[in-house]
């Protein structure tokens, strides 16, 4: 297959699953109307194509109350909906993949062009465009207008999209398109604005651009931080704002994420179980780790997922090498052992003065055996976290904020700079 030197996207359908945002800021903007909703299939059809066309033409507004609803959506979509969005899963690689190559990258959208510029910073994708166009304020250009200025210098290039509107306009511009059958329009509809390739999936865009798919590849993250710090909801959070930027992710706790590793949760957790011996309990979270490392964790990786781990190893060194005095060496030893040398690519440090944790724990819930140590206990984890985050690159301390969001996004802008630094899509 030919390969090109640009590639102009659609965004909406082709490059993101934004229909629920789209069609809330739609239903939102009849209601704010007076206009009865219509019916979720006809709704649906509305993704894509630019509102005027929806609005005036299917659906006979006139230019006043077309004015009205216009500005109803964008006030939904400016808060709201554009979060209600998320990148296909892999697309992040293939945009990658074709920046490697040399290729121009462009997008071409009836979205206006603040909207895609907030949209492409949000999800981490705005770095792989050369070119971004959409109607800038107070204009309507037609998609070929759009297209022609994504490649103003006139390269031989390709239009992917999902809907006949996007066809169209790669016809009138004279280059080819390719119709993106994952999207929110129809066979029928693109085989009849005449596309002149079909992708059925992401994956087999790689073909028909010209270009070999790279071996997927893991990345391990993970989260540490004393009782309290509000690690395990980062690592949550985490986990569900990469899935929604398109990374395939697996989450996953310690100890735990294995049956058997549960089982050892409960056992080591249970404020009933305050008789267990140091070596035992450091021995029982090797245990839990070397199945969890074995039977999650390395198959995730292999198969080129992103794990990210509520506690790992390090948790090990703290608590039961520097907390209960077993030697963080020996400790680190054993499981080193464990996890056949495994460590994590990154890890979160959420840091959070040890008193201030158990104060947060205390007025939650009660506390488990080890959060109901002493002072002196998580002063000493507090301690070697400390120790272990200033020596290290894969550590990234995040201080942990009153505000939730404030902290999550911290560890966001962490994350993707240091996926971008080790050379992630």
């Amino acid at each position: 297959m030919m390969k090109y030197d640009a590639v102009i996207f659609d965004l909406d359908g082709t490059l993101t699953d934004s229909a629920a945002g789209i069609v809330g800021g739609i239903r939102h903007a009849l209601s704010g109307v007076g206009r009865a909703l219509p019916d979720e299939a006809l709704l649906r059809t509305f993704v894509g194509p630019p509102l005027s066309l929806s609005f005036m033409e299917i659906l006979g507004m006139g230019e006043e109350e077309y004015a009205r609803a216009l500005a109803l959506y964008r006030e939904y979509y400016s808060v709201t909906g554009y979060l209600e969005n998320a990148v296909f899963p892999g697309v992040r690689a293939l945009l990658k993949a074709i920046r490697d190559a040399g290729t121009y990258v462009a997008i071409a959208s009836n979205k206006p062009r603040e909207s895609i510029l907030v949209i492409l910073e949000h999800f981490d994708l705005l770095r792989y465009f050369d070119s971004v166009q959409g109607p800038l304020p107070d204009e309507e250009p037609d998609k070929a207008e759009l297209i022609a200025r994504a490649n103003p210098a006139g390269l031989r290039a390709v239009m992917v999209g999902d809907r006949a509107l996007d066809i169209e306009a790669a016809h009138a511009v004279g280059i080819p398109s390719v119709a993106a059958l994952w999207g929110y329009g129809t066979g029928e509809e693109l085989h009849a604005a005449g596309a002149t390739f079909f992708a059925d999936s992401i994956d087999s865009l790689y073909a028909l651009l010209g270009l070999g798919k790279p071996q997927p590849r893991g990345y391990f993250i993970s989260f540490e931080g004393n009782d309290g710090s509000g690690k395990s909801t980062q690592a949550k959070l985490l986990a569900e704002r990469l899935s929604q930027i398109g990374y395939d992710v697996l989450p996953t706790r310690e100890p735990g994420g294995t049956p058997i590793g549960e089982t050892i949760r409960g056992i080591v957790l249970d404020a009933g179980n305050d008789g267990i011996d140091p070596a035992t309990e450091a021995l029982l979270y090797a245990a839990a780790r070397a199945q969890h490392v074995s039977q999650v964790i390395r198959p995730a990786l292999d198969r080129g997922m992103l794990v990210v781990s509520d506690r790992y190893v390090d948790s090990s060194v703290a608590y039961q090498g520097a907390g209960r005095g077993l030697g963080t060496e020996r400790v680190r030893a054993m499981n080193d052992f464990a996890t056949g040398g495994l460590l994590p690519d990154v890890t979160l440090f959420i840091r959070l003065a040890p008193e201030e944790g158990i104060r947060r724990r205390t007025a939650k819930h009660l506390l488990d055996r080890l959060e109901k140590e002493g002072a002196d206990f998580h002063a000493r984890v507090a301690e070697a976290f400390d120790r272990m985050a200033s020596g290290d690159r894969r550590f990234v301390t995040v201080e942990s904020q009153p505000l939730k969001a404030d902290t999550a996004q911290a560890v966001f802008e962490a994350v993707t700079r240091r996926l971008r630094e080790d050379g992630m899509p």
